[in-house]
């Protein structure tokens, strides 16, 4: 009887511990579709975000040689991955789930669709479907725009968003927007989100010292915080609003790799005694263990002597 319990209670761990496996995507976002068709440059171009970004836990799509974690990866060449929706990956990356991150705020959404169109080239029965305009449930049937204007003055960006369908144009307002700065490594958030007044607008303030190009320009995105309202429409554009910052060598003025010129004089006198120390003691080791072999020596010639 206590047997059969066990079987039950492992059969039941079994199974939970397989259902905690399982990645649900909820209903609402299987069926979202890249507003592009997938073609060389896409693929190319998320080929490119896949090495930076995903390679170093997935591996190369096709050679199963991912990391073995607990739970695995995967191939994303493999059948199991490729059943997924273009939505459900889309959402995969975009919300991460235990040792896998979120991508939400390192990659934009045509980043993302770039990616997914580099994974679906492995896939020879993938056939793709397309949403061939921005559509929003605000503004049905209407291309959705963001642009965005940099007021020097009082370093605040302006955010415009507006509605086309046909020859009309209107405000997108209500709207909630938010603004990201590229960075070295994904992009940083600047201000909290903002909601668009009745003219479309949104006003977001950089922070002081933002350190830009040499020539002071950062790279901004702009996005809608609800996608599946207002689209999935981003605005990337270049903004000389930042301080121009000449990129400094690390080991021009001093490093102690570099030359002894360059090294500050306490860095080689620290690193020298503790160098020397270092040394003193091997030293100091090796004639101990020398004196313990020449009194085991010492001692295994005068046992036969004894002995006769």
């Amino acid at each position: 009887m206590k047997n059969i319990l066990l079987v039950i209670i492992t059969l039941q761990l079994f199974i939970f511990d397989l259902k905690s496996q399982e990645w649900i995507v909820p209903d609402d976002k299987k069926s979202k579709l890249s507003t592009f068709p997938f073609d060389d440059i896409t693929r190319k171009a998320g080929e490119k975000l896949f090495s930076v970004n995903c390679m170093s836990c997935h591996g190369t799509p096709g050679k199963g040689n991912f990391l073995n974690l607990v739970p695995p990866p995967g191939d994303p060449a493999t059948e199991k991955i490729q059943r997924n929706s273009d939505g459900e990956i889309f959402y995969k990356i975009t919300t991460g789930r235990g040792q896998m991150p979120s991508f939400k705020s390192v990659l934009s959404s045509p980043e993302i669709w770039n990616i997914i169109s580099y994974l679906r080239s492995f896939n020879k029965t993938y056939q793709q479907q397309v949403m061939a305009v921005i559509t929003s449930s605000a503004y049905p049937g209407a291309d959705i725009g963001l642009f965005l204007l940099f007021n020097s003055s009082d370093s605040t960006v302006i955010l415009r968003a507006s509605a086309t369908k046909g020859n009309s144009t209107v405000p997108v307002t209500g709207a909630e927007v938010k603004l990201l700065i590229h960075r070295t490594f994904g992009l940083l958030t600047v201000d909290e989100a903002k909601t668009t007044d009745k003219n479309g607008m949104a006003t977001f303030r950089l922070p002081d010292n933002l350190p830009g190009d040499t020539s002071g320009n950062i790279m901004v995105s702009a996005r809608f915080v609800n996608e599946e309202l207002f689209g999935s429409s981003t605005k990337d554009t270049s903004l000389c609003a930042g301080i121009k910052t000449i990129p400094v060598n690390l080991v021009a003025d001093r490093a102690m790799w570099n030359n002894v010129r360059k090294a500050p004089v306490w860095l080689i006198l620290t690193y020298s005694l503790g160098l020397l120390t270092a040394l003193g003691f091997i030293f100091y080791v090796l004639m101990k263990l020398r004196d313990i072999f020449i009194v085991g020596e010492t001692l295994s010639s005068e046992k036969p002597s004894k002995e006769k």
